[in-house]
């Protein structure tokens, strides 16, 4: 069973920078998408980036700018940089990755702001 890994997170103040990284136990095969959400207490799951295999990009408008995300091909790995970092940025970050029409998750990893 794949499964993926998170890592990166942890406290961080207002302006600041992280970057997640995104690893599976196992091996994988055709990715066709990597991608990053979010979801802050009492909030919804919110996506917030996504890579396809192709490389394209797609971002929730407040990620637009301030976060990037990136691939390693070789490594298998999704990462998630983040800059100027807001208090309201703090969440649990789960990574996703999509392959052979399956959605793998991760655990997520805590990401908190402070002011």
């Amino acid at each position: 069973q794949v499964q993926l890994v998170e890592s990166g997170g942890g406290l961080v103040q207002a302006g600041g920078s992280l970057r997640l990284s995104c690893v599976a136990s196992g091996s994988i095969f055709r990715i066709n998408a990597m991608s990053w959400y979010r979801q802050a207490p009492g909030k919804q799951r919110e996506l917030v980036a996504v890579m396809t295999s192709a490389g394209n990009t797609n971002y929730a408008d407040f990620a637009k700018v301030r976060f990037t995300i990136s691939r390693d091909n070789a490594k298998n790995t999704v990462d998630l940089q983040m800059n100027s970092l807001k208090p309201e940025d703090t969440a649990v970050y789960y990574c996703k990755y999509f392959a052979l029409a399956r959605h793998y998750w991760g655990q997520g990893t805590q990401v908190t702001v402070s002011s």
